[in-house]
């Protein structure tokens, strides 16, 4: 198969999962569970919002072409605070004194801070005009009763669960979370409690890519080791796929005992990717048992790690019903001159450093993808695109948040 360029590679993983396999059935959480959750079907406002011409500084409500002439005079014909309703009316030449948060009296399209004002008795001096809708939010401005305010397919944050609070949804209904086996391979791999010998290495990837599993809203199902047996890792991939998606770590290369997709072909595995053109992890496979996702990914822990950010994540967010499969690229200007061979995208460890309106970043020094202790000084990795081979300090550069 060719050495798919990174972006035709996410397009076509896309592509594959829109296809099917289908999403599971919603289920239903309370709200203070709901937090990484994908919401499953549209909200709506139970009322107008707000449901009052709401005040938005403490002050003095007035009719905003009494005050076009400042400094003038108005009668103070009350005061309303936060939680109680509004008692007044105001005509022509009144005001009523209004705290953040309060209803406004019926007729006023404005607000005068109070630090404008000065009050004597029942009259209050305004030193500063405003014009209409100045420190007042109109009723039904932000959404109107029976309007959506949150779409099907919203990842839920902090934000979209104040929202849903003051809707009234306690309980909200969210598609279930895929369930993602991991399988790590190779006679060199054991488990992390083991003393390995020095050709050996622990099993860190499955708990890597459990993490990741968990961050992107998915549920991790850690597997035994696969060792360089094709039969015992026939079978454990078979285990795998009885998960919504099988991710596996190592043996996608072309080595001798590299017996992945020998094993995938078994069990009749379609091949739809075998290499993207990215450093790291260049050798990365995606194949559908039916309708089952299978992405193999490479044995090193960096690209391991890259490659499931890239590509494998996607297929969780379309089993978790997200609508936004959108990597969040953001820029930076680099510390010092940067140069790479072109032809590959590559994803290199990084660091940011400076402040608001001058950050900068630079490459971590780092021995290659097996590098776990350059990864861990990194807080974001680089993104040097293939149409060019150098950019000077200064310069602005992709970069991609770890």
């Amino acid at each position: 198969m060719p050495l798919l360029p990174f972006n035709e590679a996410r397009t076509l993983i896309t592509a594959h999962m829109e296809e099917g396999p289908a999403l599971p059935p919603p289920e239903t959480t309370t709200l203070d569970q709901a937090l990484g959750r994908v919401l499953a079907k549209n909200t709506v406002a139970d009322r107008d919002y707000p449901p009052f011409n709401r005040s938005t500084r403490d002050g003095y409500a007035v009719i905003a072409s009494d005050v076009v002439d400042a400094p003038v005079v108005l009668e103070v014909i009350g005061e309303t605070r936060a939680g109680e309703a509004s008692q007044f009316r105001i005509e022509r030449g009144q005001t009523v004194q209004i705290m953040t948060g309060a209803p406004g009296p019926e007729g006023a399209d404005a607000v005068v801070m109070q630090e404008y004002s000065q009050r004597d008795g029942r009259q209050v001096r305004l030193d500063r005009g405003v014009p209409s809708g100045k420190n007042l939010i109109f009723q039904g401005s932000e959404s109107r009763e029976g309007a959506v305010v949150l779409e099907a397919g919203t990842l839920l944050g902090y934000p979209e669960i104040a929202l849903l609070g003051s809707v009234g949804c306690d309980r909200v209904t969210v598609h279930r979370r895929p369930e993602v086996a991991i399988l790590s391979t190779g006679d060199e791999v054991l488990p992390i409690e083991a003393m390995p010998e020095p050709y050996q290495i622990r099993n860190s990837n499955a708990y890597s890519l459990a993490a990741q599993v968990l961050r992107a809203g998915g549920e991790p199902r850690i597997l035994p080791i696969a060792p360089d047996v094709h039969a015992r890792t026939r079978d454990l991939i078979e285990d795998g796929l009885r998960s919504d998606i099988l991710l596996l770590s190592g043996g996608v290369s072309v080595g001798k005992y590299d017996f992945v997709e020998s094993a995938l072909r078994d069990l009749g595995a379609e091949f739809f990717i075998t290499s993207v053109a990215i450093q790291p992890g260049k050798p990365l496979v995606f194949a559908k048992v039916g309708d089952k996702p299978v992405f193999g990914l490479p044995g090193n822990p960096i690209s391991t790690m890259v490659t499931f950010e890239l590509f494998a994540r996607l297929a969780i967010d379309w089993l978790a019903g997200r609508k936004d499969s959108r990597l969040k690229f953001s820029s930076a200007r680099l510390f010092n001159d940067f140069k790479h061979k072109p032809v590959l995208t590559r994803f290199l460890p990084a660091v940011l450093s400076g402040d608001y309106g001058d950050v900068r970043v630079d490459p971590v020094q780092w021995q290659g993808s097996g590098d776990l202790v350059a990864l861990a000084r990194a807080d974001c990795f680089l993104v040097a695109t293939p149409d060019r081979d150098f950019w000077k300090a200064g310069e602005w550069i992709s970069i991609l948040p770890r």
